[in-house]
């Protein structure tokens, strides 16, 4: 009878913990979050993510059990790593960098457009600088090597006959972080900046720099996206629905900008302040918003004529097929 009544309790309590440890497992299940990380660079042409993430959009569409986190690069190249180690999910960066990278095999998806326009060329007000053949054997700065402005730069000069001194020609070529090009001019150490908004606007109001080329003039200047909506093609295969999601806000971001332009710049400020410590004017901003604007929308033979024209210039090694390297379906 003991025996019987030892077995009854062994068997309660056992049944007892199976049920207790069900409904932890349960609880937890029904906590778990999950993070998205999206990254971006502090200038105009990501603003479409600071309004994002200045509006909540992202959290709106994504959902209150999701967990964001932002990240901002100085380049292309340190977002793109980023990407590949999936550090980042999603985020805002040059075409360009995300093409270079596409033709050496990292699993990169394009989805949306974010912005276009502004790069601006600028010369240093006491470099001797007044027309373009004054420009033979100057110093130029961009972002990185083969970046964005790098190609739009290049590719005009080219057709103008003048080439930096990597293939062949007598342009000396820097790279640094554009929020640090006025600081550059007042050194001296370079003569021409290649600089994307707001930074271009910051060098003509703050360092009396004169535009060489504006941004409607520079190579793919009016038709190529300057900044694009990108995620890795296995998120785009594995999560459909976190992916769309991230698109929408993205479009809504886009809608508010264009709806709430001056909002738009507050944010922009703020965002930019938090990021890099330093405060642009509201002038400087203003400036700025004329060289750009704001689309999702994407064309996908520019994008292929930008990835040629960085194959004439060497920057990439064979003529690139970018088929497989946009995917639209999210836009429609």
């Amino acid at each position: 009878m003991k025996k019987a009544m030892l077995s009854i309790l062994l068997v309660v309590l056992l049944g007892g913990l199976v049920a207790c440890g069900t409904s932890s497992s349960s609880a937890t299940n029904n906590n778990d979050t999950q993070t998205v990380t999206l990254g971006y660079f502090p200038n105009i042409n990501h603003v479409p993510a600071m309004v994002a993430k200045a509006e909540g959009f992202y959290q709106e569409h994504l959902g209150d059990n999701i967990t964001i986190k932002y990240k901002t690069f100085p380049d292309g190249a340190s977002f793109m790593t980023a990407l590949k180690t999936g550090e980042i999910d999603a985020g805002l960066v040059g075409p360009g960098p995300a093409m270079n990278n596409y033709t050496t095999g990292t699993d990169v998806k394009i989805l949306a457009g974010g912005s276009t326009g502004g790069t601006v060329v600028l010369a240093r007000k006491d470099s001797g600088i007044q027309t373009l053949e004054d420009i033979e054997g100057k110093t130029f700065i961009t972002p990185r090597v083969g970046c964005t402005h790098n190609v739009q730069f290049e590719t005009y000069m080219k057709d103008k006959g003048i080439t930096s001194e990597r293939i062949g020609g007598s342009m000396v070529h820097s790279t640094g972080k554009p929020a640090q090009y006025q600081s550059m001019f007042e050194s001296g150490k370079v003569d021409i900046a290649v600089a994307p908004e707001p930074w271009a606007s910051v060098l003509v109001q703050e360092a009396n720099a004169n535009v060489v080329i504006p941004a409607d003039e520079i190579s793919f200047g009016q038709t190529l996206p300057a900044s694009v909506l990108v995620s890795s093609g296995e998120s785009v295969k594995n999560d459909l629905d976190t992916i769309q999601k991230i698109v929408d806000a993205h479009k809504q971001a886009i809608t508010f900008i264009n709806d709430n332009p001056e909002k738009s710049k507050e944010i922009t400020i703020k965002d930019i302040k938090e990021e890099t410590g330093q405060e642009l004017s509201k002038q400087v901003i203003d400036g700025a918003w004329e060289n750009i604007g704001f689309t999702y929308e994407l064309n996908a033979d520019e994008v292929q004529a930008f990835g040629d024209a960085s194959f004439d210039l060497k920057f990439l090694k064979e003529k690139p097929d970018f088929t497989d390297l946009i995917d639209t379906q999210f836009i429609k």
